[in-house]
């Protein structure tokens, strides 16, 4: 609801002398804010709105809003931040910045950035990478590291809140029916009541932190060259005191919806290599659900208040709708493993596979360079030395593994192991975690001629693998390829393997659940 009248607060900031300029003034509006972008400068005011969430209905709210956002979001994006600047009536009613007479609005002044460093508008021209993805989830994982924490209910009252907040969002629109509305809301309830006890064990280990609250891509830049968050929410503690991976699910939502599911995969298991938050996975498609209906309710009320787009928005508004229906829908767990010597492309298939196994997003990786290195406490990227690899670390980092897949197993999430697999009792261990838990296994082995994996491991940089030829070459002297496992020509394009191995496995899983195992020999 637009509570007061802004008209010349924004012609005084669409007049380019106000700046000491002569350019044209540009605009971009949100449902809760306007900002306008001059030389090098951008300033950001607040609408004159009453939301069931937000309220901006006088100036001084909106002058209190301004300077919250300044300084929460200055630890995020420094240097993006310069100040706030009151706009005041001055003698004959012309407003000025920072003169001495009443205090009719706010603006927050900001560095003016290139727009196209917004990683939506990156999205948009097919720019976004995974490295970029990966410094992306590395940045978020330390400021969530940094957040305070918040006791203030259970973690389970704290997502109900939530849901409260959606309810009276959708209440002020005319784009849901009722009915559909109410079997909406429902199937959310049944969520949270199933989930409960975990949110609420999360709460009590400090996992609702004072986080972003509207971290999806667009606000995310790239400034200096390096990813920054900005613009988070600073008008109400509620909705931004939060469990941390409910804030990371703002932008794997986000991804998803725009079609990037295998960057929201790998945004989500970079985030949890670096977090070692493996209780959380099974929360993340309600998280998610939860992102996509406040999307949709957010879109459905700038529709009600008469936005000009409306059948665009409409649209929009029932896509996140629908989104929220499929990240509800319940899905089987499930584990697959993908074994193979040095340089067969494990990794890579794994990473293709992943998103398209189990709810969004995707299955989790477990993968045993990178618990190898998160073990010896060094980045995925740092070389280990060769005391590193032998066989008695090597059992500890397979007995890891097993344990990280039979945790979220029991949880009832989907994983994708990565490792060799080259000793029966790793093959054996990983196939026991499936079978415990009565959920369906797909072991697939990946293989190449020689040549190729030669080829492959002495061009490979970067990346956590340390293998070398020599350490290919003791693998190819111990021709330890498994007999129960489904053999896979690795010497072909990446998507081809992925999607045999994903029909393999979406049929081992249909077998499973009826009943009738299903083997994975070739």
């Amino acid at each position: 609801m637009i509570v007061d009248d802004q008209e010349a607060t924004i012609a005084f900031l669409l007049d380019p002398a106000v700046y000491g300029e002569t350019g044209p003034v540009e605009t971009i509006e949100t449902h809760i804010s306007r900002i306008f972008l001059v030389g090098r400068r951008a300033y950001k005011i607040k609408r004159a709105v009453e939301l069931p969430y937000v309220d901006f209905s006088t100036p001084a709210l909106r002058l209190a809003a301004c300077e919250k956002e300044v300084e929460l979001n200055s630890k995020t994006a420094h240097g993006l931040y310069l100040g706030v600047r009151r706009i005041t009536r001055e003698a004959g009613g012309k407003l000025a910045f920072d003169g001495s007479g009443e205090v009719v609005d706010a603006a927050i002044e900001m560095v003016r950035f290139d727009q196209s460093k917004l990683l939506d508008r990156m999205a948009a021209g097919g720019e976004l990478t995974p490295a970029l993805m990966t410094a992306v989830a590395r940045m978020i994982v330390r400021y969530h590291r940094g957040a305070p924490v918040i006791h203030n209910g259970s973690g389970s009252s704290n997502l109900a809140g939530v849901l409260d907040i959606n309810e009276a969002g959708f209440a002020t629109s005319h784009v849901f029916d009722k009915a559909e509305i109410k079997a909406f809301t429902g199937a959310f309830r049944t969520a949270l009541a199933r989930h409960s006890e975990l949110l609420d064990r999360r709460e009590a280990a400090g996992k609702i932190r004072r986080c972003h609250g509207d971290l999806h891509l667009r606000n995310i830049c790239l400034f200096d060259g390096e990813p920054r968050l900005f613009d988070c929410i600073e008008f109400n503690d509620q909705i931004a005191s939060i469990d941390v991976l409910y804030d990371l699910a703002f932008l794997l939502m986000d991804l998803w919806h725009r079609g990037f599911p295998e960057l929201a995969n790998l945004v989500m298991n970079r985030y949890l290599d670096e977090a070692d938050d493996e209780d959380g996975f099974i929360l993340l498609p309600l998280f998610m659900a939860v992102r996509a209906a406040v999307r949709a309710h957010v879109i459905a009320t700038q529709i009600e208040e008469g936005s000009a787009d409306s059948g665009g928005l409409t649209a929009e508004a029932r896509s996140y709708f629908e989104l929220t229906r499929t990240l509800l829908q319940a899905r089987l767990p499930r584990l697959i493993a993908i074994g193979g010597l040095s340089g067969s492309g494990k990794t890579s298939v794994a990473e293709a596979l992943a998103a398209h196994v189990g709810a969004p997003p995707g299955a989790r990786i477990v993968e045993s360079d990178r618990i190898r290195k998160a073990m010896h406490g060094v980045p995925a990227e740092t070389r280990l030395p060769d005391r590193a690899y032998r066989p008695e670390v090597s059992d500890r980092v397979y007995g890891e593994m097993t344990w990280r897949a039979g945790l979220i197993l029991s949880e009832g999430g989907s994983v994708v192991a990565d490792a060799v697999f080259d000793r029966p009792a790793d093959r054996n261990r990983i196939e026991k975690a499936a079978s415990d838990r009565a959920v369906a296994f797909a072991g697939f082995w990946l293989e190449a001629d020689p040549l190729v994996l030669w080829r492959r491991v002495s061009e490979r940089s970067g990346g956590p693998s340390d293998a070398t030829v020599d350490i290919l070459s003791r693998q190819l002297q111990r021709n330890a390829a498994p007999s129960a496992w489904r053999k896979v020509d690795a010497d072909r394009k990446l998507a081809d393997i992925a999607a045999e191995l994903a029909d393999f496995s979406d049929a081992a899983a249909s077998a499973s659940a009826q009943g009738d195992p299903l083997k994975t020999a070739s």
